[in-house]
């Protein structure tokens, strides 16, 4: 992982922002150049289009901040050349609905549907403050006392471009499948933010929410876990400052399972959720 910069990039100007930025070529259509920057062994990660696809809508609605996003993953993305078409499926004036595609060529020249979302937008500043939960924070070690990609050897073959652009900070407890000995528990817990040191927004948690070491890892898996479906709600306008993120999965059965994740800002806020299905390689 490169040095912190002397510099923090700002929301709007830094590579997070540069490489989500979609170009409108019409009303509705819009074309990006995915950045292999963002790519885990061989494919783009599903966090950065979810953000890539955000981007378009919340250009294409009237509202300006994600609240529900749902995702069906139907092919592998590529980095390069890429469309999205957008649709307007209903405004209101709390909340405002549409979908989104992105499409890609294959090498005989077809288009190819790579990510379909449908999503919900709105405007965070105008909620109210009440907050009534049982959720807590979760619990693990401050940032000095976990472990990072640059504290050890490279553990998933094939690119991890990823991991350059991210602060990734993991609590040892989940740490036991880069040793060789994982705990057999379904869980992943980090400490989360861009490398570059911008803070960050309601579109930066699409990408929070998927970007750490598969829980499959931990249970003593190896290898690609391809994303199914993912469901992101957001919650709140995170506060500046590295945000906590916790993973979880119950239930590995029939080669998928399931990971719940709670994105946790500084001030103690539940700032995101959600939940994606995803394939696994057994044996």
């Amino acid at each position: 992982m490169p040095e912190a910069a002397s510099t923090r990039a700002v929301i709007g100007d830094s590579e997070f922002d540069r490489d989500t930025a979609v170009t409108r070529r019409a009303p509705g259509v819009y074309d990006i150049d995915l950045s292999a920057g963002w790519t885990i062994i061989s494919a783009v990660n599903g966090g950065y289009l979810l953000a890539v696809l955000g981007r378009a809508l919340a250009d294409t609605l009237p509202h300006p901040d994600p609240f529900t996003v749902s995702a069906h993953y139907l092919t592998a993305s590529q980095p390069g050349p890429a469309v999205i078409r957008t649709d307007t499926v209903r405004t209101g004036r709390t909340l405002s609905t549409g979908q989104a595609s992105l499409f890609q060529y294959d090498e005989e020249g077809n288009e190819v549907e790579r990510i379909r979302v449908l999503a919900s937008y709105g405007d965070l500043t105008t909620l109210p403050d009440d907050v009534r939960t049982t959720a807590t924070p979760p619990a693990f070690p401050p940032m000095e006392h976990c472990f990072g990609p640059e504290d050890g050897p490279a553990t998933v073959e094939g690119s991890s471009a990823i991991t350059e652009r991210l602060m990734l900070k993991l609590d040892p407890a989940t740490l036991g499948w880069a040793l060789g000995a994982p705990s057999g528990r379904g869980e992943m817990r980090s400490w989360f933010g861009l490398a570059d040191g911008r803070d960050a927004d309601p579109l930066s948690l699409l990408l929070a929410v998927d970007a750490l070491p598969p829980t499959a890892f931990e249970i003593g898996l190896k290898g690609w876990v391809p994303t199914v479906e993912l469901t992101v709600h957001v919650r709140h306008r995170p506060a500046p400052g590295p945000l906590r993120v916790s993973v979880t999965t119950r239930n590995l059965a029939g080669g998928f399972l399931e990971e719940d994740a709670e994105v946790w800002d500084t001030e103690g806020r539940l700032v995101a959720q959600s939940r994606q299905l995803a394939r696994v390689r057994l044996g």
